[in-house]
C-alpha cells in the first residue's frame, strides 16, 4: 500500500446552490447593465458583489491524505473429480507455483487463491464460478484487476457476459493435452419405478471421440449379474428392456469396455435405480372347512387394498355326500383346472387353510402347486389337527415341500406361543420380542406337533415345539403354521397378540419382500458416507469388504447393532459405483447422482470457455502444448480491448485509492473572510466619496 496527498477546492454553500447561481446571476447583469450606460466604478460594485457570492459559496481548500488499493485477482483452482484424470493436477500445481513466483514480483497486486468444485460438491458438476463470487464477496469489484481459472474446461456454471458482473479480463488455463480419447455412456432416459415382472424402456447413448465403426459391446447388468448383452453403433440412442425383477431397489448398470489409452473408465459405465412395486397382489386362498379362524383370514387379506384375493370354502367335501341334485346347490363348483392348472402362476401366494388331502385336489393339482414353488412361487399351510393323521397335506405331493413332519400327536392344553431362539434374529418374528417380554401373548389351546425337517422355526408353542416354521424350496417359499387357533389373537382373547403382525410379515417373506430377508447385505449413501447394515441369522459376523470405483478394496468391521443385525458407517473418498461384499453377499452401491455431470464428459477443452473470455478481452490456452507446462507472463495493463497476447497474459491496472484523512481550510470565513469583505465595502465608500467631491 502507498500513499500520496492531493488538494483541491471544496464548496459547501450557505443557501441552496440555486440561490447562490441566481446572486452571480444578478451580479452579472448589473454589472453588464453598468458597462452599457457608461457608469464609473463598474468593476468595483461588480467585485464587491463577487465577494458576496463567493462568500455565500463558503468556499475551503481541502488537502485529502490518500492510500492506493492493490488491485485484487483471484485465481481459481479447480479441484474437482475430473481433475484426477491423467496429470492434469499435477499441471495445475506446477502452474500454481508458477502464478506465485510472478505475482511476487508484481507491485500492488495480491494474488488471491480458490479452491473451487471441491469433493462436496463435484457429484453434481463443476462450479467455479459460484466459488469465485463466494470468494469475491467482500472485495468491490473495481479493485479486481482480472480473473484467471486453472481448469479442464469442463465447467458447469458459465455465466452470460453480462452477468459476470466484473470489468476485467477472464484468463482460461487449460490442464489436459490435445487429442485426448475417451469412450462414454450417456444415461439419455431411465425410468425411476417399474412394476415387478414387468419391463421398463431405458434409453442410452455411446458416445466415442474416435468412432469404431465395427459396433460396441453395451453390457446391460441387474444387481451384479448380468442379463444382457449387445452391438451398438457411437451416437446411436438405443432403447434397451430391463425386466423389474423384485420389489425395492433393482440397480441397473450399463457398461462399455475401456479403450486402451482413453482418459477414464469411470464414464463407461452408468448407474441407475429402478424401484420395483408390486400391483396388485394376487392371493389364492382356499379354506378346507368352515371354522373360527377362517373370518380371520378373509379379514386381513381383503383388509389391503392391494390384494386380489380369490377365495373359496370347501363347504361340502366328497366324504359328506347326500341324495341334493347338483342343480339344487347354491354352490359354486371349485374350478380346479383355472386355478391350479393354466392360472396358477399368476398368483404370488397360495394359502391353504385347514385343508386336508381330500380328493377335490388330485395329486396333479399339488404337483402344480410344487412345481410352482420350485420356480419361485410362495406357499402358506395353516394346519389343523388333520395335519397329523394320514389325510393330512404331508402325505399328499405337498409334503415334499413341507419343513416339518408330523409326529401324528396333538398337544390340547394351554400355552403361550413365544418368539424362539432363531427368531429372535429373523426379521419376521425380531421386533415382536419387546412387546412379548412387555405384555405376555394370549393362551393358544392346540398345537400340532412336528419334528422339524428344514427351515427355521420362529415361532414356538408348548414344550419349545415348532410353531411357525418358514423354508426355502429352491426358488420359491414354504410357511408351516402348526395351529388353528392364531384367531384368538385375533379376538383379543386373553389379551390377544400380534397376529397381524405375524402373518402379514410373514406373506410379505414368502413374497420376497427384500426388507424381510433373513440374510441381506445393505449399503446406503449419505453424500461421502456408506452405512453399512448386515442381517443374518448366524451368531457372528466379521465385517465385509468395500471396493470402489477405481478396484481399491477396504475391510471394514461390522458392529452388532441388535440381534441379527451389524452395522458400521465407512467414509469413501471418489464418486461412483461401490460394491460391498462378504463371503456370501455382496450389493451395489452409487456414491453420488446416478449418472454425475461431472463425468459425463471429461475431455479437456476450450470451447465452454471461450465465448466469455473473448467477451471480456481475455484468452483461453492451454498449459502444455507438447513441450511441458508453460505460463505466459503476467501484463499488468490500462483499459484496452483486448488484454492478451501470444505469450502473456494482460491484468487491467485499476489505481483504486481510499482516502486515508482531511483537512479543510476554509478562506471567506473568520479574519480572511472579514478583511476582503470589509476592504471592498471601504474602497467603494472612498471611491463613491471621492467621485462626489469631485462633482461638487
Amino acid at each position: 500500500m502507498f500513499e500520496w496527498s492531493t488538494i483541491h477546492i471544496a464548496f459547501a454553500p450557505f443557501v441552496p446552490f440555486g440561490v447562490v447561481a441566481l446572486g452571480a446571476l444578478g451580479a452579472a447583469l448589473l454589472a453588464a447593465a453598468g458597462l452599457w450606460l457608461g457608469m464609473r466604478g463598474v468593476w468595483l460594485r461588480l467585485w464587491a458583489l463577487s465577494l458576496i457570492v463567493v462568500a455565500l459559496s463558503n468556499p475551503s481548500f481541502v488537502r485529502e491524505q490518500r492510500a492506493g488499493l492493490d488491485d485484487i485477482v483471484p485465481v481459481v483452482l479447480d479441484n474437482s473429480g475430473s481433475q484426477n484424470i491423467g496429470d492434469r493436477r499435477a499441471q495445475m500445481d506446477e502452474a500454481r507455483h508458477a502464478l506465485e513466483k510472478q505475482f511476487s514480483s508484481l507491485d500492488h497486486v495480491v494474488p488471491r487463491f480458490i479452491d473451487a468444485a471441491g469433493p462436496a460438491r463435484d457429484e453434481d458438476g463443476t462450479f467455479l464460478f459460484s466459488s469465485l463470487n463466494e470468494a469475491l464477496s467482500d472485495v468491490p469489484p473495481e479493485r479486481v484487476a482480472g480473473v484467471i481459472m486453472l481448469t479442464d474446461g469442463q465447467v458447469h456454471d458459465v455465466p452470460e457476459r453480462s452477468s459476470f458482473g466484473l470489468d476485467a479480463p477472464l484468463h482460461v488455463l487449460l490442464t489436459g493435452h490435445e487429442g485426448e480419447r475417451d469412450r462414454r455412456i450417456e444415461l439419455v432416459d431411465a425410468p425411476r419405478f417399474g412394476l415387478v415382472g414387468k419391463e421398463q424402456m431405458f434409453a442410452v447413448r455411446v458416445i466415442d471421440t474416435q468412432p469404431d465403426h465395427l459396433g460396441i459391446d453395451l453390457i446391460v447388468r441387474r444387481d451384479g449379474q448380468e442379463i444382457s448383452r449387445r452391438r451398438v453403433l457411437s451416437g446411436e440412442i438405443v432403447n434397451v428392456p430391463v425386466r423389474v425383477d423384485h420389489a425395492g431397489t433393482n440397480v441397473i448398470e450399463f457398461d462399455v469396455p475401456v479403450l486402451e489409452g482413453e482418459l477414464t473408465p469411470l464414464n463407461n459405465k452408468v448407474i441407475s435405480s429402478l424401484e420395483g412395486v408390486r400391483d396388485k397382489l394376487k392371493v389364492l386362498l382356499v379354506s378346507g372347512e368352515p371354522h373360527a379362524g377362517e373370518r380371520m383370514w378373509r379379514n386381513l387379506l381383503t383388509a389391503d387394498a392391494n390384494v386380489d384375493l380369490i377365495h373359496f370354502t370347501i363347504l361340502r367335501p366328497p366324504e359328506k355326500q347326500d341324495s341334493t341334485p347338483i342343480n339344487e346347490l347354491s354352490l359354486i363348483a371349485f374350478p380346479t383346472a383355472e386355478l391350479f392348472g393354466r392360472r396358477i402362476r399368476e398368483f404370488d401366494l397360495i394359502v391353504f387353510d385347514r385343508y386336508s388331502n381330500q380328493t377335490i385336489l388330485p395329486p396333479l393339482y399339488f404337483e402344480n402347486i410344487v412345481r410352482y414353488v420350485h420356480d419361485g412361487g410362495a406357499l402358506l399351510m395353516a394346519v389343523g389337527p388333520d395335519y397329523a393323521g394320514v389325510d393330512g397335506l404331508y402325505f399328499s405331493p405337498l409334503g415334499k415341500l413341507a419343513p416339518a413332519r408330523p409326529d401324528g400327536s396333538v398337544t390340547e392344553r394351554a400355552f403361550r406361543p413365544k418368539v424362539s431362539e432363531i427368531g429372535a434374529r429373523h426379521p419376521v418374528t425380531r421386533d415382536l420380542i419387546a412387546d412379548e417380554a412387555s405384555t405376555p401373548w394370549g393362551q393358544w389351546f392346540r398345537q400340532i406337533n412336528a419334528v422339524m425337517l428344514r427351515g427355521s422355526a420362529v415361532l414356538s408353542g408348548a414344550d419349545e415345539r415348532p410353531l411357525l416354521v418358514l423354508s426355502r424350496e429352491e426358488k420359491g417359499r414354504v410357511g408351516l403354521l402348526l395351529s388353528d387357533q392364531m384367531w384368538l389373537w385375533a379376538r383379543g382373547f386373553d389379551g390377544g397378540g400380534p397376529y397381524l403382525d405375524v402373518l402379514r410379515r410373514t406373506s410379505h417373506w414368502l413374497m420376497k419382500e427384500p426388507e424381510l430377508e433373513e440374510e441381506a447385505l445393505r449399503a446406503h449413501a449419505h453424500g461421502r458416507t456408506l452405512s453399512i447394515e448386515r442381517q443374518s441369522l448366524r451368531d457372528d459376523i466379521e465385517g465385509v469388504d468395500v471396493e470402489a470405483p477405481s478396484g481399491a478394496k477396504t475391510h471394514v468391521h461390522l458392529q452388532k447393532a441388535e440381534p441379527g443385525l451389524w452395522r458400521a458407517d465407512a467414509e469413501v473418498p471418489d464418486i461412483g459405483l461401490y460394491r460391498v461384499s462378504d463371503e456370501a453377499l455382496s450389493t451395489l452401491i452409487n456414491v453420488g447422482a446416478d449418472n454425475p455431470r461431472e463425468f459425463r464428459d471429461v475431455i479437456s477443452t476450450a470451447d465452454v470457455l471461450r465465448p466469455l473470455t473473448e467477451a471480456t478481452g481475455g484468452s483461453v490456452r492451454r498449459l502444455d502444448q507438447g513441450h511441458g507446462v508453460t505460463v505466459p507472463r503476467l501484463v499488468m495493463m490500462s483499459e484496452s480491448s483486448s488484454y492478451a497476447g501470444s505469450d502473456f497474459i494482460g491484468l487491467h491496472q485499476k489505481h483504486m485509492s481510499e482516502v486515508k484523512g482531511v483537512v479543510q481550510i476554509p478562506f471567506m470565513v473568520g479574519a480572511i473572510g472579514l478583511l476582503l469583505l470589509l476592504g471592498s465595502l471601504i474602497v467603494s465608500w472612498l471611491w463613491e466619496g471621492r467621485r462626489s467631491s469631485s462633482q461638487k
